[in-house]
């Protein structure tokens, strides 16, 4: 769980970013976006070492960017170090975070200020002042449309620091589904959101992967393991492809839940009426994949048989 996305104000969100049931498709221009802001980091670094700012682990050291690890799923990756030659705190060593803005999004930051206009990134600094212990952070935004450049001060404040950190422990380990931002579908922070439809429409996961099973426990170690591979520890790419005993977690999922069968390794869903057992066909009759549920789920039963 990085430090940016457990910035976000819904815990809902955050849970379904980390257990991967709502992966985000951008398009090309979001994408030139995202290399635009890559871009500018390297830019940034070049212009502050050239004002005599002594900063490293950044993108372009070789020896690559900072992180911090709090256990328990939780960590983030800094921008940059810097021990010193910022403006003002010549001595000072700071956190250092980037980011690009668009212009509307500029001039809020410059009305506002970071905290007032950009609390995720606030938050986001918070974790890693506090990772590093390091208690300043220097936030330098680029604006998009014109290049300029906006720099603030930020300081640690430690209790909302331990407070973060301690959200995320406790999102990361949660097996349930957390409580949305808000239940009004227009509200600000959730209408823009990628989990709209999700919260407010079809409560409905479409992503197949070892994080949207119900058979797979985040641990407090950092690992996630599968209790029907006898609690195995599955890596991220195993976690990503996931497998034929994929059972569907029923937090994301619109159907009714009639619990699971006699041995434990399928669940039982009722789909329009119809009853269904989810889970590995090649090891428990009558069962279907999470796949084939979906497809039920869109399109209705192929014929008029109940499968279970």
């Amino acid at each position: 769980m990085g430090l940016s996305v457990l910035g976000h104000e819904c815990d809902r969100w955050v849970w379904l970013s980390f257990r991967w049931a709502i992966i985000e498709q951008f398009p090309g221009r979001m994408l030139r976006l995202f290399r635009r802001g890559q871009r500018e980091e390297e830019t940034i670094v070049k212009d502050l070492r050239a004002i005599g700012i002594d900063i490293h682990s950044t993108c372009l050291d070789s020896d690559g960017q900072s992180r911090v690890d709090f256990g328990g799923h939780v960590s983030g990756s800094i921008d940059g170090i810097i021990e010193s030659g910022v403006p003002g705190a010549e001595k000072t060593r700071h956190v250092a975070e980037f980011k690009t803005h668009s212009l509307k999004s500029f001039n809020e930051l410059k009305s506002k200020g970071v905290s007032g206009a950009k609390r995720q990134h606030w938050r986001q600094m918070q974790g890693y002042m506090l990772g590093t212990k390091i208690d300043r952070a220097l936030y330098v935004a680029v604006c998009k449309d014109n290049d300029e450049m906006y720099t603030e001060r930020v300081y640690l404040d430690k209790a909302r620091a331990e407070a973060l950190i301690r959200r995320g422990h406790m999102l990361a380990l949660s097996e349930r589904l957390p409580e949305p931002l808000s239940t009004d579908p227009t509200w600000y922070q959730c209408r823009y959101c990628p989990g709209h439809d999700f919260c407010f429409g079809t409560h409905l996961s479409i992503e197949v992967n070892c994080r949207t099973c119900a058979h797979v426990t985040a641990t407090k170690d950092g690992k996630f393991t599968c209790a029907a591979m006898q609690n195995y520890e599955l890596s991220v790419e195993e976690q990503r492809v996931g497998c034929e005993a994929h059972v569907a977690h029923f937090d994301l999922v619109p159907w009714k839940w009639l619990g699971g069968n006699e041995n434990g390794m399928c669940g039982k869903y009722e789909i329009k009426g119809v009853t269904y057992l989810n889970g590995n066909p090649y090891l428990n009759a009558g069962a279907i994949t999470t796949h084939e549920l979906l497809a039920i789920d869109q399109q209705g039963p192929k014929d008029e048989r109940v499968p279970f």
